[in-house]
């Protein structure tokens, strides 16, 4: 007989894991299922800096992870490595499939997550925290007095573009047509920014060094032609940013949960449309996407979880 669980987590990242915490301190029955590696993102992040109460000499996401992982499982929330293939949530009893097994319980939290649109070039995953990043936000002191390039053309690409001049000594938008997108108030800021450069008519066809970013190939999208692109010689690597949107993982609950542009709307206590279904972290509508507001979207949606199961 399948157990009935009073909250089951979808996704370990920050969201999932900050939730299976709270949820196990409320003396909640909880099981965390998972289908990769617990972090989602932050478990490709290299070092960490702006975590609050985080090792202030710095530390890698996987260290950070694996603590909140710990900290979920010592207050007794269970965990199971699955991947969910179908969800029933629009019941009193949702009811999860996966791979390995099934799976009941009196409410749901979602928390599996966003991705960065990649970049498309020819060996970026190699690179991923080793020069190519895809949050100014979180790495953009990494390359302090360094040149970085910036993939995007909307407003997210140039807005980003004009923080990291806080930081880089030149930055380079690299973009694949011959104007940007983003909003003209956003493009006149980086216009009259003369740190600013750019790249028109030009994708990253790949990159390349040995262990971490010192060289990329562009091509010119009207021309074809191919640039090599290496980094100054004092610095030995460069900074490579993708900001060309983010790819909500949210397929499973299409038809079930409301949804914008893929992310699901909550309201401030993580509540979805559906009774006892909520959502944490990256996957909903949000201004912010960092470590911090995934842990505390967490540990709302437990304690709304809770007293969603106590009424």
């Amino acid at each position: 007989m399948t157990k009935l669980y009073d909250v089951i987590i979808i996704g370990a990242g920050p969201a999932g894991l900050a939730a299976g915490l709270y949820a196990g301190r409320a003396r909640l029955s909880t099981l965390i299922i998972e289908k990769g590696q617990d972090g989602g993102q932050i478990s490709i992040t290299d070092e960490i800096e702006n975590y609050p109460g985080q090792n202030p000499e710095g530390e890698s996401g996987p260290e950070l992870i694996a603590r909140m992982a710990k900290q979920a499982e010592k207050f007794g929330a269970e965990r199971a490595s699955d991947t969910i293939k179908e969800v029933d949530l629009t019941g009193d009893i949702k009811k999860i499939k996966g791979t390995k097994g099934e799976y009941e319980a009196k409410t749901v939290i979602i928390a599996t997550g966003a991705f960065p649109r990649p970049i498309g070039c020819k060996n970026e995953g190699q690179y991923i925290g080793k020069g190519i990043s895809f949050c100014a936000t979180c790495d953009a002191a990494f390359f302090e007095d360094f040149e970085v390039y910036v993939v995007g053309g909307g407003d997210a690409a140039v807005e980003e573009a004009v923080y990291l001049t806080k930081f880089a000594r030149k930055v380079t938008i690299i973009h694949r047509r011959d104007e940007l997108r983003a909003a003209k108030s956003v493009q006149e800021k980086a216009f009259a920014n003369d740190k600013i450069s750019f790249l028109w008519d030009t994708v990253v066809d790949s990159v390349d060094g040995d262990g971490i970013l010192s060289s990329m190939v562009v091509k010119n999208k009207k021309t074809g032609e191919l640039t090599t692109i290496t980094a100054d010689e004092d610095d030995g690597m460069f900074g490579l940013f993708g900001f060309i949107g983010y790819l909500p993982r949210s397929e499973l609950f299409e038809g079930q949960v409301d949804m914008k542009d893929g992310y699901i709307i909550t309201d401030e206590d993580m509540k979805t449309n559906l009774p006892g279904v909520f959502a944490a972290g990256d996957i909903r509508v949000k201004s912010l996407r960092q470590v911090i507001t995934a842990a505390a979207d967490g540990a709302i949606a437990a304690v709304q979880a809770y007293k969603y199961i106590e009424g």
